[in-house]
């Protein structure tokens, strides 16, 4: 028990770690290489140079600051649709959660650009969460049709290419100067995030993790099976309700913002999972958000460098690095059969 706790302590210390040093490389690199003592120096305030400030301050540290926070919400959304589905490849972006929200958000965009006006955070993320319920309706659902683990893969996967047909359809009425803004956000991701922005996601994520925290006991009874969690004394369909409509809220944040991310919150909680060498919610939550952490923001900084001065999408890296594992998650369950 000694080297368990020494070792979820160093994983999690190693991940902080990684959170700060990736987060300081994104602000850092990039088409202009700002020095590390520059940065510093602007994070404080006495940043000499006015060029270097801007682009610090109203572009790189807000980017990043947003894929550190949507990382860790799109990994913690994972973990409890996995916990959920008591399924290890279920994600917001392989159930067609994430093309569900998308699809309300552009048709919320599309409506206020037609009108000359902004979409507000509060419409976004309202209907982000609108078409993410539905979507996790249609799977719960198909769940109670189908017990196979595969076609329930499929069956998300279908509502996904459906949602993205019908949002490619919404996206043809958008005016000329609006199609490319549309398109961008479409496909993935953090660019143009300012701080408002990063103040409304960390909050509406900050207390949906404080929350998620907060239910790692009776996370812990439901992983061992619905019967022992009700045995425990557990109200198995008012605690089915809750994950549902945190997992909801947390893919829905990070599709308001960034657009879909995919795989992520498949392969973080394995990744992490493997990195702690235990399944306990207590360690695993603020795991998988630190975790969620690093992986975008490596995703977020290749994304930015492979290609420079081109930038790619967020979901072409995530892709790159997140098929693998669910590849081999697939491989895994296939020999314990």
């Amino acid at each position: 028990m000694g080297y368990e706790k020494k070792r979820c302590r160093l994983a999690l210390a190693g991940l902080f770690s990684l959170n700060l040093l990736f987060l300081m490389a994104n602000v850092c690199i990039g088409s202009v290489d700002i020095p590390l003592r520059e940065v510093c120096s602007i994070v404080r305030g006495r940043g000499a140079d006015t060029v270097f400030r801007d682009i610090v301050s109203e572009i790189r540290l807000p980017r990043a600051l947003a894929a550190m926070i949507l990382g860790g919400s799109l990994a913690l959304s994972g973990y409890l649709l996995q916990t959920f589905f008591h399924n290890p490849i279920a994600g917001p972006f392989t159930l067609g959660i994430s093309s569900g929200a998308r699809l309300f958000v552009a048709l919320v965009m599309v409506v206020c650009l037609g009108s000359g006006r902004a979409a507000g955070f509060g419409a976004m993320i309202g209907a982000a969460f609108l078409g993410a319920l539905l979507s996790m309706g249609i799977v719960m659902w198909m769940s109670r049709i189908v017990d196979a683990m595969s076609m329930l893969i499929v069956s998300g996967v279908m509502i996904g290419y459906i949602c993205s047909a019908i949002t490619d359809f919404v996206v043809a009425f958008a005016d000329d100067a609006d199609i490319v803004n549309l398109h961008n956000w479409s496909k993935g991701s953090f660019s143009g995030i300012g701080w408002d922005h990063v103040a409304v996601m960390a909050a509406v994520s900050g207390i949906s993790f404080l929350l998620v925290f907060l239910l790692s006991k009776p996370i812990g009874a439901y992983s061992l099976g619905e019967t022992y969690a009700g045995n425990m004394g557990l109200d198995v369909r008012q605690f089915r309700a809750v994950l549902v409509g945190l997992s909801s809220i947390l893919s829905a944040c990070v599709t308001a913002f960034a657009g879909p991310v995919s795989f992520v919150g498949i392969a973080v909680p394995h990744l992490v999972k493997c990195l702690l060498g235990t399944v306990r919610p207590i360690v695993m939550i603020p795991a998988c958000v630190l975790g969620g952490g690093v992986f975008c923001l490596l995703c977020d900084l290749l994304s930015r460098l492979l290609l420079a001065p081109r930038e790619l999408s967020i979901s072409t890296v995530t892709a790159v690095f997140g098929a693998p594992v669910v590849i081999l998650v697939m491989i895994k369950r296939r020999r314990e059969m």
